[in-house]
């Protein structure tokens, strides 16, 4: 009895063959070659007819705050020196102005002034901020500066518009309180604003009581003016407290001495307050009252006034003001389109595609040629056209 055996197939008949392969190339040869050939050729055509966009490009230096000098000069004034570290100083000022220049009000600005509406053809403003958003470059470096490129079909008004991101730049920051010293000085004047009101309403009502300037100063009051003064000392030192609250901890040594020169103060107030004359008579009580709040407003204004003007010379020594390093010229070359990079690419793309798809063709072709495979494409034809709903 002879055992028959199964046939085993070959293990080679299932490899691919590098012969195969290179024999399908080289019938397709002359498919492989001018097909890329051709789409290439066409490729950089077209890129001809493309409208060439040019790049302008301008670098500046934004504000540089000096926070050790501001600090330094407060230090010497007195009790309104603590409100400095109110003012939020700014950790990263580049990140902040690349901000700025991202920001809407910028770019409505922009589209307002070179009327982008007609030139991107937008039906919305949204649509125009984001063409213009795709259009524009923003960075800053490790070297502090900011650059803003700017891409449009028109080199002038590339050049034009990446200049116009300084200017609206410097009018935003005109606007808003950027620097440190700038927040004071905002802080400082809003204060001494409001005091100033404050104050001619008390000489109003201190005139009012019939004392003329003459009786003031034959009796200048000198006890209800240094019970004033404690008052606004002790005002001054609550608004400090309030700011500190904001970037300390109570249990801080630094806000721990603040609550203790407030405490003397107030402890200072009190007993000037016991030992000052109410006077006699209505009128006297009155005129006394009107006097003592007309100092404290006084001494208010003095100090707010002389923070003021030391924050305004503060901010002008910060050097609040952008340093154009490079203006954008009119841009002598185009960026784009490149040509020969996108002649390549097509190239590229259209050999790779066609080489699959001889790849695909012969693997078909050979698959025909067997039986087995021949039925297993039938069906799957056959599936295919029921997905579909196409007659068999």
């Amino acid at each position: 009895m002879t055992d028959t055996a199964n046939p085993t197939l070959d293990p080679q008949d299932d490899e691919i063959s590098l012969l195969d392969l290179l024999q399908t190339i080289v019938d397709n040869l002359r498919l492989l070659i001018l097909g890329p050939l051709v789409v290439g050729l066409a490729a950089l055509g077209i890129s001809f007819a493309i409208a060439p966009t040019f790049t302008a490009q301008t670098s500046f230096l934004p504000p540089q705050q000096q926070q050790g000098m501001a600090a330094s000069m407060l230090a010497s004034l007195g009790a309104l020196g603590g409100l400095a570290g109110a003012a939020t100083g700014l950790k990263n000022p580049a990140d902040q102005y690349v901000a700025f220049l991202k920001s809407n009000r910028i770019k409505d600005a922009l589209i307002d002034r070179f009327n982008l509406m007609d030139r991107y053809d937008a039906e919305f403003k949204a649509n125009a901020r984001k063409t213009l958003e795709a259009n524009v470059k923003i960075a800053s470096g490790k070297d502090g500066f900011i650059t803003v490129a700017v891409d449009d079909t028109n080199p002038q008004m590339a050049a034009d518009m990446a200049n116009a991101h300084v200017e609206e730049l410097t009018r935003l920051m005109g606007r808003l309180a950027v620097t440190e010293a700038q927040q004071r000085r905002q802080f400082f004047e809003k204060q001494l604003l409001q005091t100033k009101d404050k104050l001619a309403q008390a000489e109003i009502q201190l005139k009012q009581t019939g004392i003329t300037s003459d009786v003031l100063k034959a009796n200048p009051q000198s006890a209800l003016a240094a019970v004033a003064a404690l008052q606004a000392q002790v005002t001054v030192q609550e608004v400090k407290l309030g700011a500190m609250r904001g970037y300390l901890a109570e249990t801080a040594p630094d806000f721990k001495q603040a609550l203790t020169e407030l405490a003397n103060l107030r402890n200072q107030l009190a007993k000037q307050s016991q030992n000052t004359p109410t006077g006699q008579g209505d009128v006297q009580g009155d005129y006394v009252t009107k006097y003592r709040e007309f100092k404290y407003q006084e001494t208010l204004f003095e100090l707010f006034a002389k923070q003021f003007e030391m924050a305004k010379v503060d901010e002008s020594r910060e050097g609040a003001t952008i340093q154009v390093l490079d203006k954008a010229e009119l841009p002598e070359l185009k960026n784009k389109p490149k040509k020969a990079l996108i002649a390549i690419l097509a190239t590229l793309a259209t050999g790779f595609a066609l080489l699959l798809f001889v790849f695909i063709r012969q693997a078909l072709r050979n698959a025909n040629q067997d039986q087995e495979s021949a039925q297993k494409l039938a069906t799957l034809k056959a599936s295919w056209h029921k997905a579909f709903g196409k007659p068999i």
